[in-house]
């Protein structure tokens, strides 16, 4: 696509559909143009792309856009070409003739775009063949990718660096939804980047809502959040791909269409399943976290974290790819304390003390988001280093159902402070509990902490209600906890509760069996438009997209045909309002959509 006019603002409209610019795209955009280098931290599905396809489409010269992954050119390139802009990929994917065919366009001119991986960005021929054009921007996606203490470190990013000295005059922008203060300096150190001040959008997903409930009967639970959501998509998230398999093999005994993902999986058959996840043949993909990087389906409706995530980055991601189209999404983890016992043995087994002191506050994090009493958004925007300063979101599990501190801690608080301070002030909770539950395992015998007066003091409670107390006795400061180690010890309130001085409120435990599901907003139903009409355009969608081999959200996401259902456009003129509409898509499938939008108002005026 040759474009006729070298405004911003009227590409955005023309090419891509979309009436105004997201905050900070207009500002980066113009940077950009003015050759200025950059680093864009945006969450997921807030538009990073436009800020380097809009000034692609702008220069004279050559935009590469750097990518980690196949999956992710290929998305990209084929929303670009349903929009008649002229990109192209070069990859593994490609066959021979293919790839030969897009370098003679690369060469040409012919293309504005160019999509590759780091590797193959800086091999010798690559680099002889882009040295003969000109190359006005290079974009690096995912930049988080290039720093050890990002959540995806990918080595080959490191050599990017080098290209400025062949391409002295192109302008830089790196681009990532995930990273705290210390990725962004690693980012910009890394690629040799001039930025004064990287351009930061809120981390806040406004449309995401996040619940997070206690794990009891994970599979009863998932299955009794699904029923909310029949015929939408989802992602599942579990720690390992036995899980995966055997929670797949579950859904779809229960009539649900899901698909696994995991790295045990043969490529062919990987591929084969995410294919057809974003083509929407399938409901749900359950997937360990080698799914998803790059993924852009914009209808994920809810993502469910069936284990609890390493780490806030990956949560953050992981439940960034709902919600991509800005329409209500719903993220849910079950938490369980098991949970934290397998990360924390994969922790011990890292060879690096510092590598094992970062993890366990990764961890540390985690858990604090997961047990937070208060608005979810706060810890979750405060570890990117962004001040959340709403007391309410309403958009999250503690804000809409807040529960009650009713339950008096302080009987249970004096038995389980005077067991630490009796077993020596030296254990984690998992060695105190067992003592105070009156256990003869081997670890409490080798101390002879079955001889202690304290032992067995605590049977009224099971270990996992245990395990729930004391998370209250340490939140709440009646108890100290280790960072590095997770040693308890007693602190100035402990005394004060052993002394009688000092009384504690919190929750009650829930019950041993009690099974905790979901509370599911009405808010997150998508109204005020014709869902009968947008089942009909959503079929025909379906249909041109299988036709084709593309995605159906290639050709419309879900929020165009919600808006086409709500405003029944009768014309062309009208019909070019809708979000997404740009020219091409106005002449490739305006008398389709048009003409059953004007049949189905007939038939109901009739």
């Amino acid at each position: 696509m040759r474009v006729l006019t070298k405004s911003p603002q009227h590409i955005l409209k023309s090419v891509f559909g979309y009436d105004a610019f997201r905050p900070l795209q207009d500002e980066c955009i113009r940077d950009v143009l003015k050759k200025k280098d950059n680093l864009l931290v945006m969450p997921t599905g807030g538009g990073k792309s436009l800020c380097y396809q809009i000034p692609g489409l702008i220069f004279d010269g050559l935009t590469i856009v750097v990518s980690p992954l196949i999956a992710l050119m290929q998305d990209q390139v084929s929303q670009l070409k349903a929009l008649g802009v002229d990109a192209v990929m070069l990859n593994s994917s490609l066959t021979w003739d293919e790839y030969d065919r897009n370098k003679a366009l690369v060469l040409s001119g012919q293309t504005k775009l160019l999509y590759l991986a780091p590797e193959t960005l800086v091999k010798d021929d690559i680099q002889h063949m882009l040295c003969e054009i000109s190359v006005d921007c290079i974009a690096i996606d995912e930049a988080h990718c290039i720093s050890e203490w990002g959540h995806d470190f990918r080595p080959e990013y490191r050599q990017l660096k080098s290209l400025r000295k062949n391409f002295p005059d192109a302008v830089y922008l790196a681009m990532t939804a995930t990273a705290t203060p210390r990725v962004r300096l690693d980012i910009v150190s890394n690629l040799g980047l001039q930025v004064k001040e990287p351009l930061i959008a809120s981390f806040n997903r406004e449309n995401l809502y996040y619940e997070v409930i206690p794990k009891s009967s994970p599979s009863l639970q998932t299955l009794d959040f699904l029923k909310r959501f029949k015929h939408q998509s989802g992602i599942i998230y579990c720690f390992s791909r036995k899980q995966v398999d055997a929670l797949t093999a579950e859904l779809n005994q229960h009539g649900y269409k899901a698909l696994s993902y995991h790295a045990g999986l043969p490529d062919d058959v990987r591929s084969r399943n995410q294919e057809m996840f974003i083509r929407d043949d399938v409901q749900i993909m359950v997937a360990t976290i080698a799914f998803g990087m790059g993924i852009n389906k914009p209808n994920v409706r809810f993502v469910i974290h069936f284990d609890l995530p390493k780490n806030l980055e990956s949560y953050y991601q992981e439940t960034g790819r709902a919600g991509r189209d800005n329409l209500p999404a719903h993220c849910l983890l079950l938490f369980g304390y098991g949970d934290i016992r397998k990360i924390r043995y994969f922790i011990d087994q890292k060879e690096s003390d510092d590598e094992k002191r970062v993890s366990q506050t990764q961890l540390n994090a985690m858990i604090h988001y997961a047990e937070a009493e208060a608005c979810r958004r706060t810890p979750l925007m405060n570890y990117f280093g962004e001040t959340y300063t709403r007391k309410t979101c309403g958009q999250c599990d503690n804000c809409l159902n807040p529960k009650e501190v009713n339950f008096d801690l302080t009987e249970a608080a004096k038995k389980f402070l005077e067991t630490v301070l009796k077993t020596g002030e030296r254990f984690g909770a998992s060695h105190v509990i067992d003592v105070i539950r009156g256990s003869r395992s081997q670890k409490v015998l080798s101390y002879f902490h079955e001889q202690l007066d304290v032992h067995g003091i605590g049977r009224e409670y099971s270990a996992k209600q245990w395990q729930f107390l004391v998370r209250q006795f340490i939140q709440r400061q009646l108890l100290y906890k280790e960072p590095e180690y997770g040693v308890l010890k007693l602190n100035a309130n402990s005394n004060k509760v052993l002394k009688n001085e000092l009384e504690a409120q919190g929750y009650a435990p829930p019950a041993e069996k009690e099974k905790v599901v979901s509370r599911v907003k009405k808010e997150l139903v998508i109204e005020d438009y014709d869902a009968v009409l947008f089942d009909i355009l959503r079929k025909k969608r379906k249909q041109l997209a299988d036709s084709q081999g593309i995605p159906p959200y290639i050709i419309f996401p879900d929020k165009s045909l919600i808006e086409m259902s709500a405003t029944l456009p009768q014309n062309k003129d009208s019909f070019s309002t809708i979000f997404g509409v740009g020219q091409k898509k106005l002449e490739d499938y305006g008398d389709a959509f048009l003409g059953i939008i004007q049949a189905y108002s007939q038939a109901r005026h009739k």
